[in-house]
């Protein structure tokens, strides 16, 4: 597994929880140091252990701690990166939906060994949508559905979203897009700093 995905597991405990959590999260995953570099390559079972000690000593549920790790990604002020290479997406949610098949090409051009799952779009009318992501590996589903939930916020927008399993590493995430201004959305400027 790319180390940015480990890195993040590690920043969304260590941020969100403390210090003293991610700890505990690394010694029973009996990691060798605290610590994840980012552009390193680990062994699978290294993130599945870590996931699952997460989950032990959060005492929550798999696929929420997953959700949790996603509305982390594009919401935490020490990840703001993410959120602005997302908002280049479109000018509303809609388009921002209509963005996420080129999500992992884009990512590329950032890091060019990340691996992001296949996110295919498929529009059953103009305000319900199912978002298919498929990857090598199982958790990538509730990820997204958090930074849906996130997003969909950040533009303003009111959604219902269900995720539904088909298999490992197989997911649909259905969009009922209910109002697209809903409420104001959080400002977005080409330029980084606050927004």
């Amino acid at each position: 597994m790319h180390g940015l995905v480990n890195r993040a597991i590690q920043c969304f405990v260590r941020d969100t929880y403390g210090n003293e959590i991610w700890l505990d999260v690394a010694r029973g995953a009996a990691l060798e140091g605290a610590t994840f570099e980012a552009m390193l390559f680990y062994d699978d079972k290294v993130t599945d252990h870590v996931l699952e000690r997460t989950v032990a000593v959060l005492n929550k549920p798999r696929d929420q701690v997953l959700e949790d790790i996603g509305i982390y990604l594009v919401s935490h002020p020490k990840v703001e990166a993410l959120r602005r290479l997302l908002r280049f997406g479109g000018v509303d949610f809609t388009d921002f939906l209509h963005s996420l098949d080129d999500l992992p090409d884009r990512a590329r051009m950032a890091v060019s060994d990340l691996e992001l799952p296949q996110l295919e779009l498929i529009a059953i009318d103009p305000n319900r949508m199912s978002l298919h992501v498929r990857a090598p590996h199982d958790g990538f589903g509730p990820v997204m559905l958090g930074v849906l939930r996130t997003m969909a916020d950040d533009y303003g927008a009111l959604v219902f979203l269900d995720l539904r399993h088909l298999g490992a590493g197989d997911d649909v995430i259905d969009i009922a897009l209910v109002e697209a201004s809903f409420a104001e959305g959080r400002s977005f400027t080409l330029t980084a700093g606050k927004g």
